[in-house]
């Protein structure tokens, strides 16, 4: 299978075409999924779950379409995830943005920012990441000294767990940038916007799920 399909739920909040463009981009093919019947009608290699806006929002939708189930199950099946934004916040127990409870794919919590004056919130722009789980598939071409990423989030995830965090970024204080385990993987910041080292986030991502595909543990 040259082109893993990947499926990339819509919960009419996120950046899909941005989302599908990028993995077209690494030699994937996206295929957009609204129901549970639509992400096992393509046959997924890998299921995608991006947003942008209020997470409220996001996980109503999940839980009226009946998607929150089909994220539920796939991670704990191990097969290849990435939420990107929201949808790692999503992932989470609870979120003090509006009192939200997540699908609690994981324990912890999505937390308001809490900074000096001199910190503007909401995070938005260009700020380093470092990976602090070296042998991450997700970090594959990357450096565990820091790369530089697109952030737009006034809240960000805090792990019970700190196994968890695959890379943690400054703004103010250090916080959770991206998690994984197992072949779940999730980023607060926007790999799609990006540029070239987004880019290389989508193209590993790609790897891991045709790498399942053929082995067949999909």
């Amino acid at each position: 299978m040259s082109a893993p399909v990947i499926a990339v739920i819509d919960n009419g909040i996120c950046n899909l075409r941005s989302v599908t463009k990028a993995l077209e981009a690494v030699g994937a093919s996206p295929h957009v999924v609204r129901t549970p019947e639509e992400s096992r009608s393509v046959n997924a290699a890998g299921l995608v779950l991006p947003g942008v806006g209020a997470l409220r929002d996001c996980v109503a939708s999940l839980r009226a379409t009946g998607l929150a189930e089909t994220v539920r199950e796939w991670i704990a099946a191990d097969r290849p995830f990435l939420g990107v934004c929201l949808g790692m916040q999503a992932l989470f127990e609870f979120s003090e943005g509006g009192g939200v409870a997540g699908l609690g794919v994981f324990p912890g919590r999505v937390v308001r920012f809490r900074r000096a004056p001199e910190y503007k919130i909401p995070h938005m722009g260009w700020n380093t990441v470092r990976f602090v789980q070296p042998d991450s598939p997700l970090r594959s071409g990357l450096s565990t000294e820091g790369e530089a990423f697109y952030f737009v989030h006034s809240f960000h995830c805090a792990p019970a767990d700190p196994a968890l965090v695959l890379a943690e970024c400054d703004y103010g204080g250090a916080f959770t940038a991206a998690i994984g385990r197992g072949r779940c993987f999730a980023t607060q910041f926007h790999p799609e916007k990006s540029q070239a080292k987004g880019l290389q986030i989508y193209r590993n991502f790609a790897a891991v799920a045709r790498a399942g595909f053929l082995a067949g543990t999909r």
